[in-house]
């Protein structure tokens, strides 16, 4: 008896349905920042974080302005290893400018960008390397709008507020004045709070003005340091910020901010390194440089 043979027949592939593919999707945009994080800490195994010093400048920007216009807070980020330091710069301290002279350290950013020869950045980069020989390696530049959004893209930052304060001239953008008022305690601030906090000055001084910024940005570390806000917070800053840090410069410095999860060293140019100026302060060159050489190099 002769058997015909039967191919096997195939069977119907299932097809994936739209809500699978959707889920997949949705799965690995979750965890891409996961992912990027832990590429980034790799990286960093691999290839250890070289001396970095990065500038965030703060402009006092109105609308229109750009960024011809003076910085309203500086703080000088130092990365060595997984030692991070940040340095508040007040803004009334004379520094040494190339081809300006002694000049306050918050117009920097004005004459460079008036000068057709360099810019706000590489002019303050120049600036504070001639003043206290220290190499800047690169630069954060911002506006108050960039520093609401990403406050409010983080779902607020929460400071422990050691005082109370009253401000009763506190600056708004259209040239006036209001009162703003912080009671002590824990308190989560939303961006246009966290602002007021970081810039109010009345009630005290340029000193205690730098302490507050050291602790809003330390509470906004403990916020970046998780992977899942990246993506909200870069779209919040990116069309009111600009860097020169490259992606490399970036994989390089996250590692040791993610493992100082916000506790890094606070340093304050306080009243031990300046003399009284008529017009402002002056820096002791000579006691602050060492003091800062010995801390962010």
């Amino acid at each position: 008896m002769v058997e015909v043979y039967h191919p096997p027949t195939r069977r119907p592939q299932r097809r994936r349905s739209p809500l699978f593919y959707g889920c997949a999707a949705l799965f690995l945009l979750a965890w891409l920042p996961f992912m990027m994080c832990a590429c980034t800490l790799l990286f960093y195994a691999v290839v250890p974080t070289p001396p970095t010093n990065v500038i965030i400048m703060g402009l006092d920007s109105r609308p229109g302005e750009g960024s011809f216009t003076r910085t309203d807070s500086l703080v000088l980020l130092g990365v060595k290893g997984v030692r991070v330091a940040a340095l508040s710069i007040p803004r009334d301290v004379f520094i040494n400018v190339p081809n300006y002279g002694s000049q306050r350290v918050n117009t920097v950013n004005v004459l460079g960008e008036t000068d057709e020869a360099t810019t706000g950045p590489d002019l303050l980069k120049e600036s504070l390397e001639l003043s206290f020989d220290i190499q800047v390696d690169r630069y954060v530049r911002l506006n108050f709008a960039a520093f609401e959004a990403l406050v409010d893209a983080l779902g607020g930052i929460q400071v422990d507020v050691p005082y109370a304060i009253t401000d009763y001239q506190y600056p708004t953008s259209d040239g006036g004045t209001i009162e703003v008022y912080f009671e002590p305690g824990v308190q989560t601030m939303n961006g246009e709070r966290a602002l007021q906090y970081a810039r109010t000055r009345h009630a005290d001084d340029d000193y205690r003005r730098a302490e507050r910024q050291q602790l809003v940005i330390s509470a906004l570390v403990r916020k970046l340091i998780n992977p899942f806000v990246w993506p909200a917070a870069l779209h919040a800053i990116t069309s009111n910020m600009e860097t020169d840090l490259t992606i490399i410069d970036m994989a390089r410095i996250a590692p040791p901010l993610l493992v100082s999860g916000g506790n890094f060293e606070a340093l304050i140019i306080n009243r031990d390194y300046v003399l009284p100026g008529q017009n402002g302060v002056v820096p002791d060159y000579e006691k602050l440089s060492t003091w800062i050489q010995d801390h962010m190099r």
